[in-house]
């Protein structure tokens, strides 16, 4: 009867895709509109203090719209597609080593305003589909930063300076730390995590973005 019943429920509040409103297949983001997404090349997009930035695809069309909706319009679901789209471009670098995955963090004010943060859901996504732990306590926000996508790179260095904590008790020994956000523009969020992370003693870091606006 349960099962029916949810059936129900499902046929009668058939899933419509975010991006072309179809409902054929009933989820949040049809196989077609999935397959335009555009995967940049495979290999280094930047680096950082030598620490390596992968970006896994071209901030455009359903991509864009992806990231915003999971971030500013309460889209929780698209957090599985993110993660799916970065996990597939991520399986071609084909890395040996045990990851640790730590999402940026946001402010805990920005967190209970929105009621998440977006990229600890595409985090636990993620783990799902490579198998690598979650640490969402290595890191923390301690600074209520500006929005950074009107500010130039001298700026946006200023504005995060001090904004990360690390608790370098929750360091997982062993396991390479994944930093991962949606958008790398100009790096500066992952240079200031980088810099607090190796203040700490800990250097073993990768970066991992969904997109880049621009190919470096």
């Amino acid at each position: 009867m349960k099962d029916f019943l949810l059936g129900l429920l499902d046929w009668i509040y058939k899933k419509r895709c975010y991006f072309c409103k179809s409902s054929k297949e009933s989820v949040k983001m049809c196989s077609k509109c999935y397959d335009e997404l555009e995967f940049l090349p495979v290999g280094v997009n930047r680096k950082v203090f030598e620490n390596e930035i992968y970006c896994a695809g071209v901030y455009d069309k359903n991509l864009q719209k992806m990231i915003r909706g999971l971030k500013y319009h309460g889209q929780k679901d698209l957090a599985y597609y993110q993660a799916k789209f970065m996990w597939e471009y991520w399986q071609k670098l084909e890395f040996e080593s045990d990851f640790q995955i730590v999402p940026v963090p946001i402010y805990e004010s920005r967190k209970r305003q929105r009621k998440y943060n977006h990229m600890e859901l595409v985090a636990l996504e993620f783990s799902k589909l490579s198998g690598y732990d979650v640490n969402f306590e290595l890191i923390k926000r301690i600074k209520d930063t500006k929005p950074q996508y009107k500010l130039n790179k001298a700026q946006r260095m200023l504005n995060l300076d001090g904004a990360f904590e690390v608790n370098a008790g929750k360091y997982i020994k062993g396991k390479k730390v994944l930093l991962i956000d949606d958008i790398c523009t100009t790096g500066s969020t992952f240079e200031e995590m980088i810099k607090t992370l190796n203040a700490s003693g800990i250097s073993d870091i990768t970066c991992f973005a969904t997109t880049t606006p621009w190919e470096s």
